[in-house]
């Protein structure tokens, strides 16, 4: 997920995702550790996607309180 397409999200949308992500994230690390992921490089992606959702959900709740 780009960053301009996470700037279009609600807020209720970001959390809704950065939800949905962390559980992506924890079946794919116990999928990894049981038997190895045909490309490993995928929980990277899910890793950084929630970072910049979680920078976006920051930079909104600093821009409230201003």
């Amino acid at each position: 997920m780009k960053q301009e397409e996470i700037a279009q999200l609600s807020i209720e949308d970001v959390n809704d995702r950065i939800i949905d992500m962390k559980d992506q994230l924890k079946k794919m690390e116990l999928t990894h550790v049981v038997s190895p992921l045909e490309n490993p490089l995928q929980i990277r992606s899910i890793r950084r996607t929630i970072a910049r959702l979680n920078t976006e959900l920051t930079k909104r709740k600093n821009q409230a309180k201003a």
